[in-house]
């Protein structure tokens, strides 16, 4: 798999990146300065998105390229004010900005390589881009994305990550690959630990683990299982304990029920045998918690026309 970063993650509106993706995004202009001297009432537009619930969902897209029509679709059921996107298997360079900027999505940042691994943050709302965020495992492979999104009620810290499948053997001598998604796993609690509790942050992203018993479609037969095996499941509980996470998803759905988000391909048909897993997840700080308004799962999705393995998933958090 390569390893060479594509480059510091940048706005994709423009060839050059930018100080802020942000900034690289703002189109309207600047006001006259006659109109900056003396305080005005803020337009109906802005006042109508304070009182506005704030949408946000998360999608391993499987190819932003290849599946880029899709996100219409998601965008008609969902509506959604950020869309975090995973495993985009695309270089910054080819990024397809323009068609999704189309739908809406004026803010855009992107960290991509070409055919692995990928994240992307569309948003109808202005951010800027984190920067001294870790080099997971020193591996450099576009796995995690970080902004600082400008809502109305202030700053929301948002987190947008890959986390690595593990192959097929889960045994850490054995198979590199599984090795390596518990060390990322690991390092990424230890940094939520080192910072500790945070306000207003939402993490998302196909995390690759379904850490609870009813987040697979038999949990005895999946324990042997890469992404529901013990250890992983103990790393990922690691993790959302070390950063005071709530799962915003479970938040609403209890955990005696089956919740899926994930359907494998070499199933022959998907929907009959129903042997999911929950491996994307949107996780909230405490403090917005309370301000979960409601969810959805876009069961549907997994029967698009060459849909993702995976279907989207958002949360609503109220003003």
């Amino acid at each position: 798999m390569p390893t060479k970063r594509t480059g510091t993650p940048k706005s994709a509106s423009t060839p050059a990146a930018p100080e802020s993706a942000s900034a690289a995004s703002s189109v309207a202009g600047t006001a006259p300065a006659a109109a900056m001297r003396e305080a005005v009432p803020a337009p109906a537009s802005l006042r109508a998105a304070a009182l506005r619930p704030l949408r946000v969902a998360t999608w391993n897209i499987n190819s932003v390229r290849l599946r880029q029509s899709l996100v219409t679709d998601l965008v008609a059921a969902l509506e959604p004010d950020v869309l975090c996107l995973q495993e985009t298997k695309c270089p910054d360079e080819f990024f397809p900005a323009d068609a999704l900027r189309a739908l809406g999505f004026t803010h855009i940042a992107c960290r991509g390589m070409k055919g692995y691994n990928g994240v992307a943050i569309l948003s109808r709302l202005p951010f800027s881009l984190r920067e001294g965020d870790p080099d997971w495992c020193g591996k450099s492979d576009c796995r995690h994305l970080a902004v600082a999104l400008d809502t109305p009620g202030g700053p929301i810290e948002l987190h947008n990550f890959y986390v690595p499948a593990g192959g097929d053997i889960p045994d850490r001598a054995a198979n590199p690959k599984f090795a390596h998604k518990l060390d990322f796993v690991a390092e990424a609690a230890r940094w939520c630990a080192a910072r500790g509790p945070l306000q207003r942050a939402v993490l998302v992203g196909d995390l690759n683990i379904a850490p609870l018993e009813h987040d697979v479609w038999s949990h005895r037969q999946m324990l042997d299982v890469v992404s529901h095996t013990p250890v992983e499941v103990e790393a990922l509980t690691a993790w959302q304990h070390a950063g005071h996470w709530h799962d915003a998803v479970r938040h609403f759905v209890p955990e005696d029920q089956k919740l899926y988000t994930w359907w494998s391909y070499r199933a022959r048909d998907w929907e009959a045998s129903d042997r999911g897993r929950r491996l994307d997840h949107i996780w909230v700080s405490p403090d917005l918690a309370g301000r979960l308004a409601r969810h959805m799962v876009l069961k549907p999705a997994r029967g698009w026309r060459q849909a993702s393995d995976h279907v989207p998933v958002m949360v609503e958090l109220s003003p």
